[in-house]
Formats: structure tokens, C-alpha cells, sequence
């Protein structure tokens, strides 16, 4: 029997290596992974508590609904429990929302390069991509930052879904206040708009708005955000979408995958909920070393945009596949995107110093295939 012509079309996900199968094939001690956006912190002091005292309940089935971490989170963020969905991580609740809004024919629009989902859950769901080529967010820089203005003007009478991943995977940018506000009083009505904030702890920039500040008062607009980046659950997969308004929560909520939050998961997000002075004390670090590693490769040549998340974009440009091959036989692992550039998530300074020297014995003095230098994807000459 044969899968629908759009699955078997589908590209298999490929995740980032296991380091120790690449130490392993490396004859080395240890290799790095800076590939998938993982806090490098362990499990928060309460999430270890929470999940020691809930195991002894995993023989039973956990609570389909959440209502526990459901009010946690309508709590901290000050919204009726109406308006919350939490799923099994933010990649899921992308895939309910496509379930709940698109039938064939309908589109989604949204920027590109940017989350690997969305183009597959169009895919997936018969529905047309509508992709907007980013823009540089600095003069003479590479395509990284949303064009609102195009995003805007390309929906049309079937788009049903659009999405706004702010700050923007891989690219590490954020669209700002105004203009934002200017792109969502420009959508119409019948267009739901949704934020996807997986990284939102990480920002820095004051005139970066926070998503469910925008949502309020506007019926067609829904946030995404993740426990599994600035939270350090991403071994549970708990996300979590909030909807301004709850006929959008509760549609999301009817495509739901029975029992898909495990009581772990739940038990973990909330303790993390209440943990959230410890969590800013991590962010603040990872922050921290986020500007020192961009200054880092800002020194040595790399046009690096700023980050409002926990990772930083190279656009290599041709080179890059090679570069990161390079960088891989030296025992570090970042997440490239051929042609393109480098995602490199921040690290402990140990791991980020790792990657600097493999980096610069891969670059120093080396230009890529194609005659492009190797530090900007710039041709060279």
C-alpha cells in the first residue's frame, strides 16, 4: 500500500548528531553539539523534584486535558484557562493548528528562510506555501530579518495561516514594536496570525514586543511558546499555544493527540513555571555568552547579525556545507542550512572556545568552493 504522493514527498528530518557516536568515530574524548538550541544547564533543582514524585503515577494515563499546567500558565501570563492549549511541544501545536484551519487548497504564508515546519505542514496538509524571501536587517548584510511589508501584501482570499516566527529560526533576528503592529492591523480578519516565540526568553531588545501583549485585543492573533529552549525540557516535549480568542484554543484543542503530554511533562512545566527567577538567572547567562560569542566572530571577519536568541547565525553562503563538514571532523557539531549559513547555538564557554578554534582552523586564510570567502559568502576578488 502506498502513502499519499504528498507524505512519500516529505524530506526525512534529520536531527543533530549524537556527540558521542561522533567522539566515538573521531577516536577523541568528547565532541561538541551546538546544533539543536539546548540550554546548557541541567534540569532545574524543582523539575528534578517534580519528576521523582510523579513517577510512581506513570502507570496511569496522565490528564488529557492539563488542566494543572493549564492554569499554571494562564496564571503566570495573566489569561483565562480558556485561551490556553498545551501540547506535545511547540512542532505539534503547529501541526494542529494546520489540522484545525487548512483544508486543501487553502494556503499558509510565511518567511523564508525560516522554521523547517511550516513549509511541511502546508505539505502535509494539501494546503499552498506562501513564502516571503527575508531581508537583511543591516545594510550590505545577508537576507535574514521578515519583510512584514511582503508578507503582508502576498495573502490572499485561501491564506488561512500565517506565521511570524519572532525571534526567526535560524537567522536569530527580531521584527520590532512598530512595525509589527503595523503588519498585524494590516492582516485581515479572516487570516489567523500566529507568533511562534520559542525563543522569546532570550530577548534583549526593548523594542522587541512581547507577543501576547500584541495578541490582546486582536481576535486573529495566537502565540506559540516552548518549554524546551530557556525551560531545559526539550527531553519532555511540552509547548504550550494562547489564543486572544478561545473558539481558536478550543479548534486547536479538538485536534489534540489523546494523553500527548505525558504527566511528566506537565509535572516538569509546572515546576518550571514556579521557577522562573532560577530560569532568568540562566537566560541572563546564556545572554551573556551569546554577546561574547558573537563579538568573537565579529572580530574575525563573520557578519553576524544580532541575536535575540540562544544562538547565533553564520551566513556562509556556498561554503557553508563544507564548512560545516569541516567543523564536524573537528569535533563540533552545528545545524547548517546548505547554501546558506550556520546555526550555532550558544554554548558553556568551554564549548563555545571549542568551536572558535575549529572554526578559525577551517576559515583562517581558506576560501570555499566556488572562489567565496569563506567568512561572508561574499564571492572573493
Amino acid at each position: 500500500m502506498s502513502a499519499r504522493p504528498a507524505v512519500q514527498a516529505l524530506p526525512a528530518y534529520k536531527p543533530g548528531r549524537n556527540p558521542a557516536d561522533l567522539a566515538r568515530e573521531l577516536g577523541v574524548d568528547r565532541a561538541v553539539k551546538l546544533a539543536s538550541n539546548e540550554v546548557p544547564f541541567p534540569p532545574l533543582p524543582a523539575v528534578v523534584q517534580a519528576l521523582s514524585a510523579t513517577a510512581g503515577e506513570t502507570y496511569r494515563y496522565p490528564d488529557n486535558g492539563a488542566a494543572v499546567l493549564t492554569r499554571a500558565l494562564a496564571e503566570h501570563y495573566d489569561v483565562d484557562p480558556v485561551q490556553v492549549v498545551p501540547g506535545c511541544g511547540a512542532v505539534m501545536l503547529c501541526q494542529q493548528l494546520a489540522q484545525s484551519f487548512n483544508d486543501p487548497g487553502t494556503a499558509i504564508a510565511f518567511a523564508w528562510r525560516s522554521f523547517e515546519m511550516y513549509p511541511l505542514l502546508a505539505q502535509v496538509a494539501g494546503a499552498r506555501s506562501l513564502q516571503v524571501p527575508l531581508v537583511p536587517s543591516r545594510p550590505g548584510g545577508s537576507p535574514d530579518t521578515h519583510d512584514l511589508d511582503a508578507l503582508a501584501a502576498v495573502v490572499d482570499d485561501d491564506t488561512r495561516l500565517l506565521f511570524v516566527c519572532n525571534p526567526n529560526n535560524p537567522t536569530s533576528t527580531a521584527v520590532r514594536r512598530a512595525e509589527l503592529e503595523r503588519f498585524l492591523d494590516r492582516v485581515p480578519e479572516s487570516v489567523l496570525v500566529v507568533l511562534d516565540e520559542a525563543y522569546r526568553e532570550f530577548v534583549t531588545d526593548p523594542d522587541v514586543p512581547d507577543g501576547l501583549e500584541l495578541m490582546r485585543g486582536r481576535p486573529n492573533v495566537a502565540v506559540l511558546r516552548t518549554f524546551s529552549k530557556a525551560w531545559g525540557l526539550a527531553g519532555l516535549r511540552v509547548g504550550y499555544l494562547v489564543a486572544e480568542d478561545p473558539a481558536v484554543a478550543d479548534a486547536v484543542r479538538r485536534t489534540h493527540v489523546p494523553f500527548s503530554v505525558s504527566s511528566l511533562a506537565q509535572a516538569a512545566a509546572v515546576a518550571a513555571l514556579a521557577s522562573a527567577d532560577e530560569v532568568g538567572r540562566r537566560v541572563a547567562a546564556v545572554v551573556a555568552e551569546r554577546d561574547r560569542l558573537t563579538a568573537a566572530l565579529r572580530e574575525r571577519g563573520h557578519q553576524v547579525p544580532d541575536s535575540q536568541a540562544n544562538f547565533v547565525w553564520l551566513p556562509l553562503g556556498e561554503p557553508t556545507a563544507e564548512v560545516a563538514a569541516a567543523l564536524e571532523g573537528r569535533g563540533v557539531i552545528t545545524r547548517p542550512f546548505a547554501g546558506e549559513g550556520i546555526r550555532v547555538t550558544v554554548g558553556t564557554p568551554e564549548e563555545d572556545d571549542v568551536f572558535l578554534a575549529a572554526l578559525d582552523e577551517v576559515t583562517t586564510g581558506a576560501s570555499g568552493a566556488a572562489g567565496d570567502d569563506v567568512r561572508t559568502g561574499a564571492p572573493v576578488g
